[in-house]
């Protein structure tokens, strides 16, 4: 059943303190997950980006595209291996990546943010880590111990890079504008020292992102409703030091862990509070930032 106008009313009455609370502060969000998937579910998610700018707040959002990428090489006969999560990117993947991420996902979700905020002017722009010099990256290594002698190698992830460098100049630009409701779409691809292009973790973008931004807000949008105790109960806020005790006592596990780890360096590098949230729930952004209740799992220093 709808709302009802004072119903409608009270419930934009009750946001006033959050809408202030958050005004001309920088809200970073990291969209990814099997939602993206999902069209209505990327409508939603835009529109709910738009209110956000509207009220004053100045969101960026850097979003994934795994799945999307898993479906193009599965489309052109390219096998995958991961290795910790990570994706093993030769050359020919690499190409694939950025043409899924920088192209296609990137575009439409910039689109949709357009769409959604034609009305009052908002506009989505698409940009990736290597516009502007956005993203500088170091290559990702991993070592693994060989099952029969037990000495542990060098694992080759290709083209897998971290940030080592984020200049946000024109982000900032974007955000600041006092013309026109820009909102930054960024894709997780970088330049790195040799000047090849790296794929980057879209979390970890994501959160080098916000910590060069020193945003108010960091929303990292999941699969699961956010960090769970041993009991598998949410837990609604952790200090830094009480998330690296759940990563110490194994209490965190699987893909939480590099979550977590994002986390804990985005709060040091200087963002107020790191949220990790389900996506897949309608208007979940909204209810972390304009509601009482909020959503998920809050991590602050």
């Amino acid at each position: 059943m709808s709302a009802t106008p004072l119903e409608t009313a009270q419930m934009l009455a009750k946001a006033l303190p959050f809408i202030q609370r958050y005004d001309r502060e920088t809200i970073v969000i990291k969209y990814g997950g099997h939602a993206m998937g999902d069209e209505e579910t990327a409508r939603r998610f835009a529109a709910d980006v738009v209110l956000l700018r509207l009220v004053g707040m100045r969101p960026v959002v850097v979003h994934g595209g795994g799945p999307q990428i898993s479906a193009m090489l599965r489309r052109a006969g390219v096998h995958s291996e991961f290795i910790d999560g990570l994706r093993v990117t030769d050359a020919a993947t690499m190409e694939v990546a950025e043409m899924v991420l920088s192209g296609a996902v990137n575009k439409q979700l910039a689109h949709l943010v357009t769409e959604a905020g034609s009305e009052a002017d908002v506009r989505g722009v698409g940009l990736s880590g290597k516009d502007a010099r956005l993203f500088t990256v170091e290559k990702v290594t991993r070592t693994a111990k060989d099952p029969d002698s037990q000495i542990e190698k060098v694992i080759d992830l290709g083209f897998v890079g971290d940030p080592k460098a984020v200049d946000a100049r024109l982000i900032r630009t974007l955000i600041e504008s006092e013309d026109t409701d820009y909102v930054p779409v960024v894709a997780p691809v970088g330049v790195g020292s040799d000047g090849a292009t790296y794929n980057i973790n879209a979390d970890t973008a994501a959160g080098a992102l916000a910590g060069e931004l020193k945003a108010r807000r960091f929303l990292l949008l999941t699969d699961i409703k956010g960090v769970l105790d041993g009991n598998g109960q949410l837990i609604e806020e952790l200090s830094v030091a009480d998330a690296r005790q759940l990563i110490a006592t194994g209490v965190a596990t699987g893909g939480m862990i590099p979550k977590l780890e994002t986390a804990i360096a985005a709060v040091e590098a200087g963002v107020d509070g790191v949220v990790i949230l389900d996506g897949r729930n309608p208007h979940a952004i909204l209810t972390e930032l304009l509601t009482e209740a909020g959503a998920g799992t809050l991590i602050r220093p």
